[in-house]
């Protein structure tokens, strides 16, 4: 029997790109918005964009297993996902692996978990084998919340209360790599990928900082201040926008984000990394 023929998405970008290094081996297709973009691995590419429907279908044909990184964000990103569905639908894709976000549903309150419920259900309903990867906020990403005074502001609650477990985006990799490497055997497959241990803001603050050698602090706001702060620092911020940012903190505040997973654990055989193996290395 023939090996798959893997495409991936989103190889310009952080997670993508790093698959990308990981799998060369297989060897992966890459498709990207510019082709002049794509990282040099000595990989074929093709021009693909989730906007363009049609010529989508054209990067599609012959894949079978699509890695699916979710588009930048935008008020017409769940549509133009939803474009992309249909044209690996119609390519004849029959597995698609997408990355997806911890709780996505229509009424999630982060607000940018609703493009991810949408594009869930258009793959149930259009591809033939789905596995879903649903990860968590990214833990290596947490100190970055910090303004340049070291203070991470924002509706999460009172400190020691609201929590979320941020995954480290190595642990997603990996993830995706054990799904590539075997991708029948995850056929059908939803997972949360989670760290190993749901934290608050103040917990962050203080054990990032202390990792990094830095002065951070928690420093709860209301909804209305956050809102203010954000339109301040961001004049030019759509409203949604600046929904997103502020239901980020609120998911932290109402424990939407704080399950924890042995996801990460059980699909790669190692433990998740904590805050900080995310932040200085797994030696930490």
């Amino acid at each position: 029997m023939d090996a798959a023929t893997i495409a991936l998405t989103g190889s310009t970008g952080v997670i993508g790109g790093a698959v990308a290094r990981r799998v060369r081996d297989l060897p992966p297709l890459l498709l990207v918005r510019d082709p002049a973009r794509a990282p040099d691995l000595g990989l074929a590419s093709r021009p693909c964009s989730y906007g363009d429907t049609d010529a989508a279908v054209q990067a599609l044909r012959g894949v079978d297993v699509l890695f699916f990184v979710s588009g930048h964000e935008s008020p017409t990103r769940a549509q133009e996902q939803a474009g992309f569905v249909r044209a690996a639908a119609r390519a004849g894709v029959g597995h698609v692996v997408y990355l997806s976000f911890a709780g996505a549903s229509p009424g999630a309150t982060f607000t940018l978990a609703h493009d991810h419920a949408h594009t869930e259900a258009e793959l149930h309903e259009l591809i033939p084998h789905v596995t879903v990867l649903r990860d968590n906020f990214y833990l290596d990403l947490l100190p970055h919340f910090a303004g340049p005074d070291g203070v991470l502001r924002g509706p999460a609650g009172a400190p020691g209360e609201g929590r979320v477990a941020a995954v480290a985006r190595r642990d997603v990799v990996d993830v995706v790599e054990a799904v590539l490497r075997d991708p029948v055997a995850h056929r059908g497959l939803t997972a949360t990928l989670t760290g190993p241990e749901a934290l608050s803001l103040d917990e962050v603050a203080a054990r990032a900082g202390a990792a990094l050698g830095s002065r951070l602090r928690y420093e709860p706001e209301t909804l209305e201040q956050a809102r203010a702060s954000r339109r301040a620092g961001w004049p030019e911020a759509p409203e949604w926008q600046v929904e997103a940012w502020v239901s980020t903190y609120t998911a932290i505040a109402d424990g939407s984000v704080a399950q924890v997973t042995d996801d990460v654990a059980r699909l790669t055989g190692h433990p998740a990394r904590t805050l900080e193996q995310a932040l200085l290395g797994d030696d930490a």
